[in-house]
């Protein structure tokens, strides 16, 4: 094998991780991940089906924010900041999605 194929075949090689890798390494994909990562953290540290027995009705607006501020001010700081990071995952993931919508082609 000539020095100048082991070149060639060692360049392509590292082409092809780098594309079969791509799609892991975008920006939705790390929200995905993060967001993941953090209902899951929450999950493991909050006792989720006590907090929806707890909640009031979905109808009064006004009671469920109330019991979301108050539930958030009265958790740990771990669960503070999974939430806050699900949020900003969360909100990053609905910004891209409309950013994707707006900029892909329209069929007529």
């Amino acid at each position: 094998m000539t020095n100048e194929s082991l070149i060639h075949k060692n360049v392509m090689r590292r082409v092809r991780t780098i594309h079969a890798l791509r799609p892991f390494a975008s920006t939705t994909a790390l929200s995905v991940v993060l967001f993941l990562v953090a209902v899951w953290g929450i999950g493991r540290e909050v006792w989720v089906a006590r907090v929806v027995e707890n909640m009031p009705s979905l109808a009064d607006i006004g009671a469920v924010l109330r019991f979301v501020i108050a539930a958030f001010a009265n958790t740990d700081i771990i669960v503070q900041s999974l939430s806050v990071l699900a949020l900003a995952a969360f909100l990053w993931l609905i910004a891209d999605g409309v950013r994707n919508l707006r900029l892909a082609p329209r069929l007529a």
